[in-house]
C-alpha cells in the first residue's frame, strides 16, 4: 500500500473542496507515491462483478501532452498541467474475472461450485453481444473516474474532466487496443489559481420523492 500526506480530513471536505481547475503551475512534477496512492484509491471503486472495468493512462511527458493539446481541441490545461489522465473502459472485462476471484475460493470467501456458477452467468451476460460490454465499461469506469479526482483532491491535486476530445485521434497517439474505449480526459496537477464558483441546484432541485 502507498501512503503520501493527505490534506483533506473528511470525504466532505475533499466534496466540497473539489472543483474544476483550469489554471495550473507549468513544470511540477507528481511524486510517483502522491500518483500510486491517488491510483491506489481510484481503484476501490464499485464495478460489476467486481471486475473492475478500468484502466489509467497517466501522460506526464511534455512532448506527448504537447501532442495531446490539439486532440483535446486546445483546452490549455492539458499541456499547463502536471500530467493527463485517459479513464479507459474495458468492453471486455469478463476477462478479467480469473485475477479478481483468484484465491477466493482458497480463502474460503466462496465455493468452487459458487465460482463456478458465477463465472459462467458473467460469460452468459457478455456473450449477449457487444452492447453490454460498451455499457458495462462507460458506467464502472465513471465510478473509478470520479473516485480517481476525489483522491487527487484528498492529496491537495486538482483535476478538470474534460469530455471534448477525438477519440480516434486519441486511440492512435496512445496506442489504445480496441478492447478499451476512452470514457474521459483529465488533467491533474497543483492549481495556478483556485477555480470560479459555481452555482449547485439545492436538494429540493434533485430529489424525487418515491416517483414522478
Amino acid at each position: 500500500m502507498y501512503m503520501a500526506t493527505v490534506v483533506a480530513s473528511t470525504i466532505a471536505d475533499i466534496m466540497k473542496a473539489r472543483s474544476s481547475v483550469r489554471a495550473y503551475q507549468k513544470g511540477k512534477t507528481i511524486p510517483k507515491e502522491t500518483l500510486r496512492g491517488i491510483l491506489e484509491l481510484a481503484g476501490t471503486a464499485p464495478s460489476a462483478w467486481n471486475l473492475q472495468h478500468w484502466k489509467f493512462i497517466v501522460v506526464q511527458n511534455e512532448e506527448r501532452k504537447q501532442r495531446l493539446l490539439p486532440i483535446a481541441y486546445g483546452q490549455k490545461q492539458v499541456a499547463d498541467a502536471s500530467a493527463v489522465v485517459i479513464v479507459l473502459g474495458d468492453t471486455q472485462a469478463n476477462k478479467n474475472a480469473e485475477k479478481a476471484y483468484a484465491g477466493a475460493v482458497e480463502a474460503g470467501y466462496m465455493t468452487q461450485e459458487a465460482k463456478n456458477t458465477l463465472f459462467n452467468n458473467i460469460n452468459q451476460a457478455y456473450a449477449r453481444g457487444p452492447e453490454l460490454g460498451v455499457h458495462e465499461a462507460i458506467r464502472n469506469a465513471a465510478f473509478a473516474a470520479m473516485q480517481f479526482m476525489l483522491a487527487a483532491k484528498s492529496f491537495g491535486l486538482d483535476t478538470c474532466p474534460m469530455g471534448g476530445y477525438d477519440p480516434v485521434a486519441l486511440r492512435k497517439e496512445l496506442n489504445i487496443p480496441e478492447r478499451y474505449t476512452p470514457i474521459l480526459m483529465m488533467s491533474l496537477g497543483y492549481a495556478e489559481k483556485p477555480a470560479h464558483e459555481t452555482g449547485r441546484f439545492s436538494v429540493d432541485d434533485i430529489l424525487v420523492e418515491e416517483t414522478f
